[in-house]
C-alpha cells in the first residue's frame, strides 16, 4: 500500500471535507471512497475501511451536538433501535453481496433524494416552530429508519440523505436536530457494520485511521457551523450536496 505524501494528504483532505459534508448533509463518502480506491483498494475493502473514518467522525459530531445541547436523551433510543436493526442486516448484506450492487443502490438513493428536494422541499425542511412527532406516533418513521439502517450498513455513501428524509420528513425535526440525531443513528449502525467488517477481515487500519483524522476535524468544525447557520442556508447546502451526490453516483465507474 502506498503511503506517499500525496496519498496521505489526499486521505486527510478528503476526510476533512467529508466530515463537514456528512455532518451538515450527507454524501461525504462520495469523496472518501474514491480516495481509498486510488490507493489500490477493491470496492469492498474501500467500503469497509471507509467506516473507520465515518465511525470516528460520528463520535466527534455526536459529542459536539450533545455539548451544544442539541441532543435530547429521550429522542435517541427510539430512533436508534430501528436504524441499528437495519444496520445489522445491511452490514451482513455488504459482506456477501456482489460489488455490482453498490452503484445502483447509491444512484437510486441520490436521485430519489434530489427529486424530493425539488418536488417537496418542505418534507426535509419543516417550517420553524413545527412540533416533532415521537417514533411511537409514526409507524412510518420506524420503517423509514430501518430502511436507512439497511442502506447505511450496506453502502454508507449517501445514508445521511436517507436519514434526513426519515427524521425530518416523517418526524418533522428541524435540520439542526435532524443532523444531530442523524449522526447518532449513523454512529450506531456504523459500529455494528465495523464489527461485521472486522470479523470478515476487510478493514485496512492505517489508511482508515489516516482518513479518520480528517473526518473528525471536519465534523468538529461542521457542528459549530450547523448551530450558528441560518436554517435557509442549511437547506440550500443540503440541496447542493444532494445534487452533487447524484452527479457523483452517475459519473462513478
Amino acid at each position: 500500500m502506498d503511503y506517499s505524501l500525496f496519498t496521505v494528504s489526499l486521505l486527510i483532505g478528503t476526510g476533512f471535507l467529508a466530515g463537514i459534508i456528512n455532518t451538515l448533509a450527507g454524501g461525504g463518502s462520495n469523496l472518501t471512497l474514491p480516495a481509498l480506491m486510488v490507493m489500490g483498494m477493491p470496492a469492498d475493502i474501500a467500503n469497509a475501511t471507509n467506516r473507520v473514518g465515518v465511525f470516528l467522525q460520528n463520535v466527534a459530531a455526536t459529542f459536539g451536538f450533545r455539548k451544544a445541547k442539541k441532543l435530547d436523551n429521550a429522542d435517541i433510543l427510539p430512533v436508534m433501535i430501528p436504524s441499528l436493526l437495519g444496520g445489522v442486516v445491511g452490514a451482513f448484506a455488504a459482506s456477501y453481496a456482489p460489488e455490482t450492487w453498490l452503484k445502483p443502490l447509491l444512484l437510486s438513493a441520490m436521485i430519489g433524494m434530489t427529486l424530493i428536494m425539488i418536488v417537496r422541499p418542505a418534507m426535509i425542511a419543516p417550517p420553524e416552530g413545527t412540533v416533532p412527532f415521537k417514533v411511537s406516533e409514526k409507524p412510518s418513521a420506524w420503517i423509514a429508519l430501518f430502511i436507512a439502517g439497511v442502506y447505511g450498513g450496506f453502502v454508507q455513501a449517501g445514508v445521511g440523505f436517507i436519514l434526513i428524509a426519515a427524521l425530518a420528513g416523517t418526524l418533522r425535526y428541524d435540520l439542526v436536530k435532524t443532523n444531530a440525531l442523524k449522526m447518532v443513528c449513523t454512529l450506531g449502525f456504523t459500529a455494528l457494520a465495523l464489527g461485521v467488517f472486522i470479523w470478515n477481515d476487510q478493514i485496512l487500519w492505517i489508511p482508515g485511521l489516516i482518513l479518520a483524522s480528517g473526518t473528525m476535524l471536519g465534523s468538529f468544525l461542521a457542528v459549530k457551523m450547523a448551530i450558528k447557520a441560518n436554517p435557509k442556508h442549511l437547506k440550500w447546502f443540503l440541496f447542493v450536496m444532494t445534487v452533487c451526490g447524484s452527479a457523483a453516483a452517475l459519473l462513478s465507474d
